[in-house]
């Protein structure tokens, strides 16, 4: 599937346009998005730039409808299952994300492994009712914080060097 939607990108988007794309996609947001760019050998400052661009974007409408769309999914038959266990999961733990809402969020969404990111931090954050300026702030901290994780991982060791030639 990646294949598809990087060939799909490559011959009908421009690079740039690819990497803004992809850093928009659930769960493959910027981590997914610098690759690309690196891929196509743009200068990572601007992949960066506009990854963090792109995967900022649709937060403010995960924070605000977060509990709309869980409610919506809930509703789905093939998504009503996954939804209601995800949504308990999330809640056993309310106590507690609560409590460090702001550094568990940002830590949630800047460590880049997989079922982690803005989008996945954003429903957290609209589930357990984090009040939605802080959480957005988290979020711009965990995107930023995965933004540099991410590009000097996909420029290699050797690459890091090649950030500040």
């Amino acid at each position: 599937m990646i294949d598809t939607i990087f060939r799909f990108l490559t011959e009908h988007i421009s690079a740039y346009g690819a990497v803004f794309i992809v850093s928009m996609i659930p769960l493959i947001e910027l981590r997914g998005s610098v690759i690309v760019g690196t891929a196509f050998g743009l200068p990572w400052l601007n992949v960066l730039a506009l990854s963090i661009v792109g995967n900022l974007i649709p937060i403010p409408f995960i924070l605000i409808f977060g509990e709309k769309l869980i409610a919506w999914l809930k509703t789905l038959p093939m998504l009503s299952r996954l939804t209601n266990w995800y949504e308990a999961h999330l809640m056993s733990k309310s106590s507690t994300i609560q409590k460090y809402a702001f550094y568990g969020l940002w830590v949630f969404v800047g460590i880049p492994i997989p079922g982690t990111g803005a989008w996945s931090g954003s429903l957290i954050a609209a589930l357990l009712d984090v009040p939605p300026k802080k959480a957005f702030a988290a979020v711009v901290c965990g995107v930023l914080t995965a933004g540099v994780i991410m590009t000097v991982a996909s420029r290699g060791v050797v690459g890091l060097f090649q950030l500040f030639a």
